[in-house]
């Protein structure tokens, strides 16, 4: 039997007002032929019954049910004894307008091995998600029904401090932490609220070009900071822009460097901001992926002075598609970031909140972190072994999810990456990450998202084309 389709959601606003002269019959039917036509009321999609539309359009039934009789006879509608009326599941093209299908549209094509900003597929962690998820759909809480907290839900927000108390050393409670749609809200979010157009910046030099291009498109003045084996010189930095208003600095593993931030510098850098009034936009985008050693403590937990705004992100460790990302904010500053937060983005999902709070607090957060630390040091070494194998020098990353490796000779680092992605791989050019666009050459290549056998075969690939290109 036929799988019948009920009535789309609020049919009523898919039909205009009627022209107000001519056959009520005709241009009743005239309308629901062109919403049909057009893919509005799709193949197989059950029509409102005619006492519905008789009553919508202040109209007898008879002239509802002619409607539905010439529809019928056209070819364009289709009545099931028992049933109702439906669109026809093959609609006529009579030579005029086309008829428009509705479909869903591909699955679109996803990254390349090597990719950055994938996160690692788990199977158990979607599960417990479904699982979650269903149980909030099932018996919904009073909040999902009215407008929320724009900070966020107080027990994700409770979660989430604990957690980070734990496990980062940042120093907060529930009340400092503010709900963001990933990394990216958050520094918009502090770039509305602290600072103005002309306002001077530090950036790292090389930097993450998506947090750079933000700070750039808000007018301010951006100084390029350069970055070592021991992270940000604060020492240049002072000597280029001493008043600066912020920096932006990713100092547990600087991207895409990947280097760390040293204590010395860690001192020196808040020292600065003390003097000078200024804010700094720590960016701990993949600290849970730190293979050997102990945790890096974070910039956040040794700043006595309210200097540091620590902003963090479950786009690596769960998924981006989930879009969750959170900031934790000197208390001073929590009402002004709440206030721009209000007017642009009114509130977080609090459906979403509420199935990753049960998950974090029953402990599948730090199992699943477990399990995708072990998938991801797989993957690295893996693709750390193809790349030394073929001579190339590779530092092997005691944390993080990419790698900087030399170009080989022959082609520039932009001139590799179209040389890979011909042979399946993805990379990153390093150079025009550097200010001015024409830095250290080199290639970022990411090992999380992809199996490690997969990761390592496809940088075999574009490893054998290079060196074809050499040979020749």
């Amino acid at each position: 039997m036929d799988n019948l389709r009920t009535n789309p959601p609020d049919w009523s606003i898919l039909m205009p007002v009627l022209p107000e002269k001519g056959a009520r019959p005709q241009a009743l039917y005239a309308e629901i032929r062109r919403l049909i036509e057009e893919g509005g009321l799709p193949p197989g999609a059950k029509l409102p019954t005619t006492r519905d539309l008789a009553a919508r359009f202040s109209l007898s039934r008879g002239a509802a049910v002619a409607a539905y009789e010439m529809l019928i006879a056209d070819g364009f509608a289709e009545a099931r004894v028992g049933a109702g009326t439906y669109v026809a599941r093959a609609v006529p093209n009579t030579g005029g307008r086309p008829v428009r299908a509705r479909t869903r549209p591909p699955e679109p094509q996803g990254p390349l091995p090597g990719a950055l900003g994938c996160s690692t597929a788990d199977e158990t962690t979607i599960r417990t998600f479904r699982t979650l998820l269903n149980r909030h759909l099932t018996q919904p809480s009073a909040r999902h029904y009215h407008y929320g907290d724009p900070a966020g839900g107080e027990d994700l927000r409770g979660e989430i401090a604990a957690y980070l108390r734990a496990a980062r050393g940042v120093h907060c409670e529930a009340d400092q932490v503010i709900m963001t749609s990933g990394t990216q809200q958050a520094i918009d979010l502090v770039i509305r609220s602290l600072l103005r157009p002309g306002d001077p910046v530090w950036v790292e030099d090389p930097c993450y070009p998506t947090a750079k291009a933000a700070l750039a498109a808000a007018g301010l003045a951006l100084t390029a900071v350069p970055v070592d084996a021991e992270g940000m010189d604060v020492t240049a930095g002072e000597a280029l822009q001493p008043q600066a208003r912020a920096a932006y600095v990713t100092p547990s593993h600087q991207y895409p460097l990947g280097v760390t931030l040293t204590m010395p510098r860690r001192l020196r850098l808040i020292d600065w901001a003390r003097r000078n009034d200024a804010f700094i936009i720590e960016d701990d985008y993949d600290s849970e992926f730190r293979f050997s050693g102990p945790p890096l403590t974070s910039l956040q937990g040794i700043d006595g002075e309210g200097r540091v705004i620590y902003v963090g992100t479950f786009s690596k460790t769960l998924m981006p598609g989930f879009r969750i990302g959170y900031m934790v904010v000197p208390r001073p500053l929590v009402g002004r970031i709440l206030d721009v937060r209000r007017l642009t983005d009114r509130f977080p999902s609090t459906l979403f909140e509420s199935a990753l709070a049960e998950f974090l607090r029953e402990g599948h957060f730090a199992a699943h972190v477990k399990r995708a630390r072990r998938r991801v040091r797989a993957a690295r070494d893996a693709l750390t072994g193809v790349l030394t194998d073929a001579g190339m020098a590779v530092a092997t990353p005691e944390q993080g999810l990419h790698m900087v490796v030399e170009a080989p000779p022959g082609r520039s680092d932009a001139e590799h990456v179209l040389l890979a992605a011909a042979h399946g791989f993805e990379l990153r050019a390093l150079s025009p990450m550097y200010h001015g666009g024409a830095g250290r050459q080199g290639l970022v290549v990411g090992f999380s998202g992809f199996p490690a056998e997969v990761l390592a075969a496809a940088a075999a690939r574009w490893v054998g084309a290079s060196q074809n290109e050499l040979t020749k």
